[in-house]
C-alpha cells in the first residue's frame, strides 16, 4: 500500500482536527463527567456531511473510503473518544443499510442519516450472546404483514439519541444455523430501557439493555434476504473505526505527555530530559505510528475489496492495546497530576479500556489472527506489497 496520504486525505485530516480541537477538546471533559452527549457537536459533523463521511453521494453523504474513515475517527477520537464512537457505530447502521437494503429504505434512510436527522444504533449483543452472537435468544416471528420481535439487546451505543436500532433475531430453526438471523431496522420507540449502567469511560454516549415485547414491525424493515443478517453482517467493514479510535487515544497521550514532561521540571531540569522517561515517550511514539499504519493498511486493503480478516485483527489487537499502554504511560508521566482529572490522561485511560472489548474481544481475534497467519503459511501474499 501507499504509506502516505493523498491531498484529499490530508485536507479531511485537517478539518476534521481543526472541528475537534476547537469544537470537541474543550468541553471534553466536562461532557464525560456530566455523562452528556455530544449532541452541539455531532449536529455539527451532521451539518458538514460527516456523520455521512462513507455513505454515497447520491444519499448526500461524501461517498468516502475507509482510509478517510480512518483518519477522521483517529482525529475525532483523540479529542473525545465517545464522540468518535457515535460517529462509527452509526455509520456501521447506514453501511449495512446502503450494502444490503432496498432501494426504498436507502431513500428512506440514507440522507437524513448523512445529516445525523436520523440516527443509528446497533442491536446485536445480549446477556448471553456476546462473543458467540449465534447464542441471542432475540425472535422474530411472522404475523400477517409483518414480524413480531421479542428479546433483549444490550451495549446499544447511541440508543437514547437514536431513531432506528439495526436489530438482529432469529427467524429460522438452529439446524439451519448461521443462515436463521436476520436484521430489521426496528424503531427506538419499539424498545423499552430495563438497564443503563454506570461505566468506567465512554460516559458521554450511553450503551443501555432495552427489550422488545411483542413488538410489530412491518415487512418493509426486514434488512436483506430472511436469515442472511449474521452472514451479511461479515461483509461489512466499518468496524475499522474501532482501532482507529485506538489510535487517536494513543496518539492524544503521547501529544500530552510530550507537553507535560518537557514543561514539568525536578532536579533543575525538565522531566523529559531524564533517559527513562525518554525512552518511554519513544516507545509510546513507536505504539502510536505502528498501530496508525496497521490501522490504514486494513482499511486501504479494504478500500481495494480485499480480505482484511487477518489485518483487520491485527490492526485492532494492536491499536487498541497501543491506546490503554500509551494512556497509562501518560499517567504515570504525570504523576500525581495524571491520576486527577485536571488533565485528560485518566479519562484516556478510561476509555481506552473499552475498545480491547468493544468490536470483539482482542483475545478473540488473537484467535482468529493465528488462524489467517497458518492459512497463508506466515508469509505475504501480493495483495500485501
Amino acid at each position: 500500500m501507499p504509506f502516505h496520504l493523498t491531498e484529499d486525505q490530508r485536507e479531511l485530516r485537517e478539518e476534521v482536527r481543526a472541528f475537534a480541537n476547537a469544537e470537541i477538546e474543550p468541553r471534553a471533559n466536562d461532557l464525560d463527567a456530566e455523562g452528556t452527549y455530544p449532541t452541539e457537536a455531532l449536529a455539527e459533523l451532521g451539518e458538514r456531511r460527516l456523520t455521512g463521511l462513507t455513505i454515497p453521494e447520491a444519499y448526500g453523504g461524501r461517498g468516502a473510503g475507509l482510509v478517510e474513515l480512518a483518519v477522521a475517527i483517529e482525529e475525532l477520537s483523540a479529542s473525545l473518544m465517545a464522540a468518535a464512537s457515535a460517529v462509527g457505530l452509526h455509520l456501521g447502521v447506514a453501511e449495512a443499510i446502503e450494502r444490503f437494503g432496498s432501494d426504498e429504505q436507502r431513500e428512506r434512510f440514507l440522507p437524513e442519516m448523512a445529516a445525523f436527522e436520523t440516527v443509528g444504533a446497533l442491536g446485536l449483543s445480549e446477556a448471553d450472546a456476546g462473543s458467540d452472537k449465534l447464542n441471542m435468544e432475540t425472535t422474530a416471528e411472522r404475523r400477517g404483514d409483518g414480524w413480531v420481535l421479542n428479546g433483549h439487546k444490550q451495549w446499544v451505543t447511541n440508543f437514547f439519541e437514536a431513531d432506528v436500532v439495526l436489530t438482529y433475531a432469529k427467524t429460522g430453526p438452529e439446524e439451519r444455523s448461521p443462515h436463521n438471523v436476520s436484521a430489521f431496522l426496528v424503531p427506538t420507540a419499539a424498545f423499552d430501557v430495563e438497564t443503563v449502567w454506570e461505566t468506567l469511560g465512554a460516559n458521554s454516549v450511553r450503551s443501555p439493555r432495552v427489550s422488545l415485547s411483542d413488538a410489530r414491525v412491518p415487512a418493509d424493515r426486514l434488512l436483506g434476504p430472511e436469515g442472511e443478517g449474521y452472514v451479511q453482517r461479515g461483509e461489512l467493514r466499518t468496524g475499522l473505526n474501532v482501532p482507529a479510535r485506538g489510535v487517536g487515544i494513543a496518539r492524544a497521550a503521547l501529544e500530552d505527555a510530550v507537553a507535560y514532561t518537557s514543561a514539568r521540571e525536578q532536579y533543575d531540569q525538565s522531566i523529559g530530559e531524564f533517559q527513562g522517561v525518554g525512552w518511554t515517550v519513544g516507545e509510546m511514539a513507536e505504539r502510536a505510528d505502528s498501530a496508525r499504519l496497521l490501522t490504514l493498511r486494513a482499511a486501504e486493503r479494504a478500500d481495494r475489496g480485499g480480505d482484511v480478516t487477518r489485518e483487520f485483527s491485527m490492526a485492532k489487537i494492536a491499536a487498541t492495546q497501543a491506546a490503554v499502554d500509551n494512556a497509562n504511560d501518560a499517567v504515570q508521566l504525570h504523576g500525581g497530576m495524571g491520576y486527577t482529572t485536571e488533565h485528560d490522561v485518566e479519562r484516556y485511560l478510561r476509555d481506552a479500556k473499552l475498545l480491547t472489548i468493544a468490536g470483539g474481544p482482542n483475545e478473540g481475534h488473537k484467535d482468529t489472527l493465528a488462524e489467517a497467519v497458518f492459512e497463508r503459511r506466515g508469509a505475504p501474499t501480493a495483495e500485501d506489497e
